[in-house]
């Protein structure tokens, strides 16, 4: 009986720690499937060594799901082959999606515990040990003392991973305005737009620089096939082609941001994640790979 409430006391233990480990999987893999193992991992190591001798067991958790994830990046980085590697700039991490409250936007923001989906694009670019370094130290306040092991370097070098992956999320991730009552007057314009089918009205809701990231997984192929696109009149070209697929888009909260989701027969047919400066869309990252698609949870949608 006693053996039985320690172990039902650890497993409640490890529970309080589950939402901080599952974001910091999220943002060393991008996949929500992945984050999940990760810390299902770190669970069944804390359940084979027990919490005898741990001062810290957040801190002890964090570290343990940190290595699981650079072993998985490892692992995926070794698996993607040259051919591939080519196209790997397409990939759009999994979005988490919520409802877009009909209240005040300022408080839906605060309802997101999810970073955004440009900057996971730009994470996707570092090396693992990089990404780890970068995401347990400056957004998770984890020492470097504490990191150093884990990507078996000294501190100081960890210290130089983090700088460089900073420097590099700071040159790559494209600014963002984070209002949300602009955000969706953008995303409504270009909705509105496709549905009446209107090229220059699309055009002019775009940055002339704006770039579209299209990620279909590995089938799709002619105008579906993964793409980077760049440019005003470029992206509303493929928008223009796609415009049947408006009517099923309603506004959502992707990652925090004002966004879309397209749903046909109760099934989401593409997510699309949207950053806007000066009131035009200067960044289109859009998910639609059936396979992924289908895996993801749509209950936070519901009235």
């Amino acid at each position: 009986m006693r053996e039985r409430q320690g172990d039902q006391r650890l497993a409640e233990r490890f529970e309080e720690h589950r939402g901080q480990l599952r974001a910091v999987a999220y943002r060393m893999l991008g996949s929500l499937t992945e984050a999940e193992d990760a810390v299902q991992e770190a669970w069944l190591r804390l359940d084979r060594t027990g919490a005898d001798g741990i001062a810290n067991l957040g801190a002890w958790l964090t570290t343990v799901t940190g290595r699981v994830c650079l072993d998985l990046l490892r692992s995926r980085t070794a698996r993607r082959e040259e051919p591939m590697a080519e196209g790997f700039d397409t990939f759009v991490p999994d979005p988490v999606l919520r409802a877009l409250p009909q209240g005040d936007p300022e408080a839906a923001a605060l309802h997101t515990d999810s970073v955004g989906v440009a900057l996971l694009v730009v994470l996707e670019a570092l090396e693992p040990a990089e990404r780890l370094a970068f995401v347990l130290h400056d957004m998770f306040a984890v020492p470097f003392d504490d990191i150093a092991p884990i990507v078996e370097r000294s501190p100081a070098a960890t210290r130089q991973l983090a700088s460089r992956a900073r420097r590099r999320v700071r040159d790559a991730t494209p600014a963002a305005d984070p209002d949300l009552g602009r955000q969706r007057r953008a995303v409504e314009a270009f909705l509105a737009a496709s549905r009446a089918g209107d090229f220059e009205a699309l055009v002019a809701v775009l940055h002339p620089d704006v770039v579209l990231r299209a990620d279909a997984g590995a089938l799709a192929s002619g105008l579906a096939a993964s793409k980077v696109v760049r440019g005003a009149r470029t992206v509303a070209t493929g928008a223009f082609h796609f415009r049947h697929l408006a009517p099923l888009a309603r506004l959502v909260l992707v990652n925090g941001s004002v966004g879309t989701v397209a749903v046909s027969g109760g099934r989401p047919r593409s997510v699309t994640y949207v950053t806007v400066e000066d009131g035009l869309i200067t960044g289109l990252y859009i998910l639609s790979d059936p396979d992924r698609l289908a895996r993801l949870d749509l209950s936070a949608l519901e009235p």
